[in-house]
C-alpha cells in the first residue's frame, strides 16, 4: 500500500474518532443528568472500544492502553458489577477528556504527558472493584491490538472443553459478513469481531476470496473479502447482531437459521480461482489432524478458493437482518469552499445576464424572460444548497465547552452543571472555528465571575450546584448564542466604582445600566482583585467583543442582581453571502449591510443641525447622533452643504455606536457574494469586503463599525431640543 493511501486511512480514522468522541460525550452527559440507561452505557463502551481498535491498527500504544483500561471499567458497569455513582460519572468525564487529549496528540504526532494517565488509571482501578485489576490487563492492551494478517486459525473457541465433540445440533445461525472499504480505513479488524462472536458459542469461519483480483489489478483502497460464519447454539439473532453493531456503518451482515444450510461439501472439491494458484494438493485444504471441527477457519491466502461453506438458503423474513451503511460522504473542506466560490460566480453571471436582457425591448411573457426567471430561481436554490453543505451543527462546540467548565469548576472549587439547548442549530464552519476562543473566555467568566461559591449560594436559598446554560437558535437569518448562568448577576455599583478607580470613566459621568454593562468590554477592565489562572489580568471580554465583531456579530448583556446574567451573541449564518442595501455615493456603487441599518430618512423631514465648522448632527426622537457623508469619508468628494437631494441611513454598530450616513440614492436590497479584500488586495479602513454586481462592476461593502469609529461623537453636554425651532444660530441649546 502506498504511503499516501496509509495517510488517507489515518486521516479517516481520526475523523471517525471525532464522531466517536462526540457520541461518548453525549452518553456521559445523559448519564450525568440521570437520563442514561443500559443502552447509553453500551454506546459509550462501543465508542471507546472502536477508538481502541483503530488506534491499535496504527500502533498508537498510549491511546490503546488508556482506552483499554477505561473500556474495562465500562464493561463492569455495563454488566452490573459496579454502580454508576456520581463520583464514577465524574471520573468517566475526566477520562473522556484525557482520551480526547490522546486523540489530539496522536493526530499531530505529538507527545502527551503520561501523568494524567497514571493518576486516572489508579482511580479506574479503585472504581472497578476489588475483584478486578485493570492495570494488569492494560499492560497487554497494545499487543492485543496489533493489526492481524487476517490469519483466522487463532479463532479457536475459548469456551471449548472437548475438541472431539462434533457440533451437529443444527441449532444456530449462518452469518454472511461483508466488509466495506471504510471498515479497514477506520482501523477495525474482522478477526476481533469473530473472536467476540466465538464467545456466544462454537463457530466456524470461512473467508470468501473469490473476488480478490490478481495482484497487478488489486486496488488497495477497495475491499474484496467477505466471510461465511456458522454459529452453533440457541443465541438470539439480536444478540448476534450486537457483536457487529459498532461497525454497522462500514459493513453489512446477513443472518439466517443454521438448519436451512445444507451440509458443507468436501473442501477438496471446491474449484480454485483462476487468478490464484491452487493448493498443493487435496489434503492441503483438510484440517490438521486433531484440529477441533468447531474452529475451522480459512485465512487470506490459506486457500485460493471460495470458503467451503455453501451459500445460505433464503431465510424467513422475520429472521433476516441487514445493517445498511448510512448514505454519507466525506469531502475535503477546500473542495467545498471552491464549489461555493464557483456558485457565487454563477450567481454573479446570472445577475449580469438579467441586466443585459433588461436592456432589450422584450414583451412581457417572452420566452427568454420566462427561462431567465427559471435560471434565477435555479441559481438561488443551488446557492442555498451549497451553503447548507458548509453548515455544521454547533453541538461539538458546546461539548468542547463542557470540558472548559469542568476545569474552571475544579480551579474555583465550585459545583457546576452544563445545560445545552438548541445544539442542533447549524452555523457556517468558518464561524464555528472562530467561535472557540470567544466562547471559552465567556464560559470561564460565567464560572469564575458569575457563579457564587457553594456557601453563598446555599445562604441565598439556591441549589449548591450552579448551572451554566449554552443555547443556540436561528432568528431572522442569524444565529443567536446565549451564555447564561444562575449566579449573582452584575453588581453595577461595584463595576462603576472599579471603572472610576481605574480612570476609565469620570466620577460624575451620567451612565444608565446598559452603559455600565458596556464597561465590562473596555480594555484593561477586571472585577478581580487577584490574578488567577482564570482571570484578573484585564484581558477577556474586550478581546471577545473584538473577535465577535470581526465575524460580523454583536453582543449584548442582560443581568439581574441575585438572579444571573445572560450574554447574547448574534452572528451571521455564513461569511460567504451578505444581505445588503445597494446605494449610490458620488457616482460609486456601495453596499451597506442590512443588519446595521435601523431606518432610512429624507433629510427634509429630519432635523439636521450644525454644531461647529462643518459638523452636523441629527436630532431624532430626543436623541442626537453624528452625521457622516460616505462620499467624503472615502475621499470621493467634499461634504455636501445641501442634503435635500440625499438620503440618510441611520445605522447602529455592534458596539452600539449610532450615526447617520449620507448617500445619494438607494438602489435595492439584495444578497451579494462576499469577496475578501485582504486575500485579493489589502485591508482598507471602513471597508470590510467587496462584491461583483450584475453589470460586472466591483462594489465595496461598507464596514459600519469602521465608518462610525471615524466620526466625531456628539458631546455629552448637548441635548436634543424639545422644539425643532429652538435653535441659537448654528448651535444646539445646551442643558
Amino acid at each position: 500500500m502506498t504511503t499516501g493511501g496509509s495517510d488517507d486511512f489515518r486521516a479517516s480514522f481520526f475523523e471517525e474518532c471525532d464522531e466517536l468522541l462526540e457520541a461518548m460525550h453525549d452518553g456521559l452527559g445523559l448519564m450525568q443528568d440521570g437520563a442514561g440507561d443500559g443502552e447509553t452505557v453500551h454506546v459509550i463502551f462501543r465508542a471507546v472500544h472502536s477508538i481502541k481498535g483503530g488506534a491499535g491498527a496504527f500502533g498508537l500504544d498510549a491511546l490503546v492502553s488508556f482506552a483499554h483500561q477505561l473500556e474495562t471499567v465500562l464493561e463492569r458497569l455495563r454488566s452490573g458489577k459496579i454502580e454508576a455513582t456520581p463520583d464514577l460519572l465524574t471520573l468517566f468525564q475526566q477520562c473522556g477528556d484525557y482520551l480526547s487529549d490522546l486523540v489530539t496528540a496522536a493526530r499531530a504526532d505529538a507527545a502527551v504527558d503520561p501523568g494524567p494517565a497514571d493518576a486516572l488509571g489508579r482511580r479506574l482501578d479503585a472504581a472497578s472493584g476489588p475483584d478486578c485489576d485493570t492495570s494488569e490487563a492494560v499492560s497487554q492492551a497494545a499487543d492485543d491490538f496489533v493489526p492481524l494478517a487476517l490469519d483466522l486459525d487463532a479463532l479457536e473457541d475459548p469456551q471449548e472443553s472437548d475438541a472431539d465433540d462434533p457440533m451437529s445440533s443444527g441449532i444456530g445461525h449462518h452469518i454472511t459478513f461483508t466488509a466495506e472499504p471504510e471498515l479497514f480505513s477506520s482501523g477495525n479488524e474482522p478477526a476481533l469481531l469473530f473472536r467476540a462472536l466465538a464467545t456466544l458459542g462454537p463457530t466456524r469461519v470461512g473467508a470468501d476470496v473469490s473476488d480478490v483480483p490478481p495482484l497487478s489489478l488489486l486496488d488497495p483502497t477497495m475491499s474484496h473479502l467477505s466471510w461465511e460464519i456458522e454459529l452453533d447454539g440457541d443465541c438470539p439473532a439480536d444478540i448476534v447482531l450486537d457483536v457487529f453493531d459498532f461497525v454497522s456503518d462500514c459493513a453489512s451482515v446477513e443472518i439466517a437459521p443454521l438448519e436451512h444450510i445444507a451440509a458443507p461439501p468436501d473442501r477438496s472439491t471446491v474449484p480454485a480461482s483462476d487468478d490464484i494458484a491452487p493448493a498443493a494438493g487435496a489434503d492441503a485444504a483438510a484440517p490438521a489432524e486433531g484440529q477441533p471441527p468447531n474452529s475451522e477457519t480459512v485465512g487470506w491466502g490459506h486457500e485460493p478458493a471460495r470458503a467451503a461453506l455453501p451459500e445460505p438458503a433464503v431465510a424467513p423474513p422475520q429472521l433476516s437482518a441487514r445493517i445498511a451503511a448510512p448514505q454519507t460522504i466525506r469531502v475535503d473542506f477546500e473542495r467545498v469552499d471552491k464549489l461555493i466560490n464557483l456558485v457565487g460566480e454563477l450567481v454573479i453571471k446570472e445577475a449580469m445576464l438579467s441586466q443585459a436582457v433588461g436592456k432589450l425591448t422584450l414583451n412581457t411573457g417572452n420566452e427568454v424572460l420566462q427561462e431567465l426567471d427559471g435560471l434565477k430561481q435555479l441559481a438561488g436554490e443551488i446557492q442555498e444548497g451549497v451553503m447548507a453543505i458548509r453548515a455544521q451543527p454547533i453541538k461539538p462546540l458546546f461539548q468542547r465547552m463542557g470540558r472548559t467548565i469542568r476545569e474552571a469548576a475544579a480551579m474555583t472549587n465550585k459545583r457546576v452543571r452544563l445545560v445545552m439547548k438548541g445544539e442542533a442549530a447549524e452555523v457556517d464552519k468558518t464561524v464555528l472555528e472562530r467561535l472557540v476562543d470567544p466562547l471559552t473566555h465567556m464560559v470561564r467568566n460565567a464560572v469564575d465571575h458569575g457563579l457564587e461559591d457553594t456557601e453563598t449560594r446555599m445562604a441565598a436559598g439556591k441549589p449548591a450546584e450552579g448551572s451554566v446554560t449554552l443555547s443556540a437558535a436561528h432568528r431572522s437569518g442569524r444565529v443567536v448564542i446565549e451564555i447564561s448562568d444562575d449566579g449573582g448577576g452584575i453588581n453595577r455599583d461595584k463595576v462603576r466604582q472599579l471603572a472610576e478607580k481605574k480612570g476609565l470613566i469620570a466620577p460624575d459621568a451620567p451612565l444608565i445600566s446598559s452603559d455600565i454593562d458596556a464597561l465590562l468590554f473596555m480594555p484593561g477592565f477586571s472585577s478581580k482583585d487577584e490574578v488567577s489562572e482564570l482571570s484578573g489580568r484585564g484581558v477577556g471580554l474586550d478581546v471577545v467583543r473584538s473577535e465577535i465583531t470581526a465575524l460580523g456579530g454583536r453582543m449584548s448583556i442582560q443581568s439581574e442582581l441575585g438572579v444571573g446574567t445572560v450574554f447574547s451573541i448574534s452572528l451571521p449564518l455564513t461569511l460567504a453571502v451578505l444581505e445588503g442595501m445597494v446605494v449610490n455615493v458620488a457616482g460609486q456603487t456601495m453596499v451597506v449591510p442590512i443588519t446595521a441599518i435601523q431606518e432610512t430618512l429624507q433629510p427634509a423631514s429630519a432635523r439636521i443641525h450644525t454644531i461647529g465648522p462643518g459638523t452636523k448632527v441629527l436630532s431624532i426622537r430626543e436623541t442626537l447622533m453624528p452625521v457622516a457623508d460616505l462620499g467624503a469619508h472615502f475621499g470621493f468628494r467634499e461634504p455636501p452643504e445641501e442634503l435635500d437631494d440625499h438620503v440618510l441611513l441611520v445605522i447602529e454598530t455592534d458596539t452600539d455606536r449610532r450615526c447617520a450616513l449620507i448617500v445619494d440614492a438607494l438602489q435595492d436590497q439584495r444578497q451579494v457574494v462576499i469577496k475578501s479584500l485582504e486575500t485579493n488586495y489589502s485591508q482598507i479602513d471602513g471597508i470590510s469586503a467587496a462584491t461583483i454586481l450584475g453589470d460586472g462592476r466591483i462594489a465595496l461593502i461598507v464596514d459600519p463599525e469602521g465608518v462610525a469609529g471615524g466620526v466625531s461623537p456628539v458631546p455629552a453636554t448637548l441635548v436634543a431640543p424639545a422644539n425643532p425651532d429652538i435653535v441659537e444660530g448654528d448651535s444646539l441649546v445646551t442643558a
